[in-house]
């Protein structure tokens, strides 16, 4: 629900900020005053439309904070919402804002952080319904009309049911259309499949090959260089030179004088030890060398080899991937789609077969989802008319138009028509309204007086209370053309509608606005020469002085028929709460 709403500079307001209770929220107060320029306001934040001549003139921008707490109805739907954008702050509470400046530019706001102002309207529709001369209508919009019926109808399980179904159903249809799509075009795809698989294949590779070729290819490349240089470590090993003996008898030498020291001094025992490893391994080290000099080849052929095998290496990257892994899971993916090819005809008729038993199953569903809307539609329709005679429409005509369209591809029905489907069901949803005799049914949204428009949003509010889950609606200009008789009637079913929303009402009915649990007048005065707009919260005295103002000149009898509307009222609200 909104709990406060704070205005600056629009228009005639300077600053405004007013407080919300639970219930019936009326406004009262002259013509001009300014109670439409508080539902603009609110209209604006909730992400319509924000024009800069709605700034105070003198002023350099206008502003609109509105902060609501989210019910459990919308809790859910808000905050994943609000999670997806990341904007979710409190998951109990949401604050929209909007700042409105010269040359057009105007910025949106949720829980303190610029957004859009198409993610400002998804927010602000699951928060408050503005009916009157407002386009910011719900049920005007012909899309919600198949969900709040089946929540009147209460078939949300048999909505799951079906929904579940219709995803299983989904999948098969997807995939059949990517198999019938690759099976156009099969002979081609699968050529190019066994070109790329034969290629890859022949090219016989392993992991690590491409750094064990070019290890390859630096050895053969540099066969004279490698050769010199063991050829030279082993001579000074084994060989020496005239002046100085080799490094394999020089150690020989330190392993005979160690071995004499440690006679004489067992203490020098671990030096001999030590030097006969080093010579162990020195004569060791002589015998690799020999071996890996003896292995070196002069091979040009080979090395041409070798350049070839690489230059094939780079060409298969260049087609197939960065590396030989990732070449060889190419090759394992084009051979696991060549094998999906040759088996797609096998695979389209299990399919298709497996299609038709689920469009028969989605039918029997989708059959019994619509015979419990047609029950919930008659009875919806009589529940209307019930409460459109009440607000004096007497001669309103309600109904809930239910069709289907045929679609070759569709749900089969036991008349062997087939009909277009979607997530809900093959049924196609509208509210009409015939206002006047001899009319016609029409779309709600050619309901042409605004006065008649928010009687049927109430009338419909009222029978649809717990079915919608929108928490705050706001009803403007619902007294047009009606009298005081009336104004209690339609009263009364917007404090009753209040028990599960709050709801939110200008009126200048005093038979009305005395049914609310929280009274604003909005008044209009003149301050340094500029008009501002004011919202008094009303009570005791000062509100039965409103309502005697409403009916004619403060007065005796006009303060004794405030008092007696007062009495009324408390008498009706205290019989329903009984």
């Amino acid at each position: 629900m909104l709990t406060e709403l704070r205005i600056e500079n629009f228009a005639i307001i300077h600053e405004l900020q007013l407080n919300f209770m639970d219930g019936l929220v009326v406004f009262t107060g002259e013509t001009g005053a300014g109670k439409s320029i508080i539902l603009d306001a609110l209209e604006a934040v909730l992400g319509g439309r924000a024009e800069t001549a709605a700034i105070r003139t003198g002023a350099a921008r206008a502003q609109i904070e509105a902060s609501f707490r989210l019910e459990q109805g919308v809790k859910s739907a808000v905050n994943d919402l609000l999670e997806r954008e990341a904007l979710l702050d409190d998951p109990d509470y949401v604050t929209l804002s909007r700042e409105i400046q010269h040359e057009g530019r105007n910025t949106a706001r949720i829980n303190g952080r610029i957004v859009t102002a198409a993610i400002q309207r998804e927010v602000g529709a699951y928060l408050v319904d503005i009916h009157g001369q407002s386009e910011h209508l719900s049920l005007l919009q012909v899309r919600n009309h198949l969900e709040l019926l089946d929540n009147f109808a209460n078939i949300q399980d048999l909505l799951l049911d079906y929904r579940g179904s219709y995803e299983v159903l989904r999948q098969v249809r997807k995939e059949l259309t990517k198999l019938r799509q690759s099976e156009q075009d099969a002979a081609r795809r699968v050529d190019m499949l066994t070109f790329q698989i034969q290629e890859i294949d022949a090219a016989k590779l392993k992991p690590g090959d491409e750094e064990e070729l070019r290890l390859e290819r630096t050895r053969l490349a540099n066969a004279e260089s490698l050769a010199q240089h063991s050829q030279n470590a082993l001579m000074m090993i084994e060989d020496g030179s005239p002046e100085v003996p080799g490094i394999s008898e020089l150690l020989g030498e330190v392993v005979e004088a160690l071995r004499s020291l440690s006679k004489i001094d067992p203490s020098a025992e671990g030096y001999y030890e030590r030097s006969e490893n080093s010579l162990a391994g020195l004569q060791e080290l002589a015998l690799d060398l020999q071996n890996y000099s003896e292995n070196i080849e002069f091979n040009p052929r080979l090395l041409n080899r070798v350049e070839e095998r690489i230059d094939l290496l780079n060409s298969l990257k260049r087609k197939y991937g960065n590396s030989i892994e990732e070449i060889l899971a190419f090759g394992q993916n084009a051979r696991e789609e060549l094998d999906s090819i040759t088996h797609a005809e096998e695979r389209i008729e299990h399919l298709a077969q497996e299609e038709t038993e689920l469009l028969k199953t989605l039918a029997g569903k989708a059959v019994v989802l619509s015979e419990k809307r047609k029950e919930a539609a008659e009875a919806l329709s009589r529940l209307v008319e019930v409460e459109l005679e009440n607000l004096r429409m007497a001669n309103a005509r309600f109904e809930v138009s239910m069709e289907t369209r045929a679609d070759e591809s569709g749900l089969p029905l036991a008349d062997g028509q087939r009909v277009a489907f979607d997530v809900s069901g093959f049924d196609r949803v509208a509210f009409l309204v015939e206002t006047n005799p001899g009319e016609g049914l029409k779309s709600l949204v050619k309901v042409a007086s605004g006065g008649e428009t928010s009687r049927l949003m109430l009338a419909l509010k009222n029978v649809l209370a717990k079915a919608d889950k929108v928490p705050t609606l706001i009803f403007d200009e619902i007294d047009q053309g009606i009298g005081g008789r009336v104004g209690m009637v339609v009263g009364e079913k917007l404090w009753n509608l209040s028990q599960q929303h709050q709801v939110m009402c200008i009126t200048h009915l005093p038979q009305l606005a005395a049914f609310g649990d929280q009274h604003y007048k909005v008044t209009k005065e003149m301050v340094d020469r500029r008009t501002l707009t004011r919202a008094l919260l009303l009570e005791g005295g000062e509100r039965q002085n409103e309502l005697a103002q409403m009916l004619g000149p403060v007065s005796e009898g006009t303060l004794q028929s405030a008092n007696e509307i007062l009495a009324m009222v408390e008498n009706q609200k205290y019989h329903v709460s009984d």
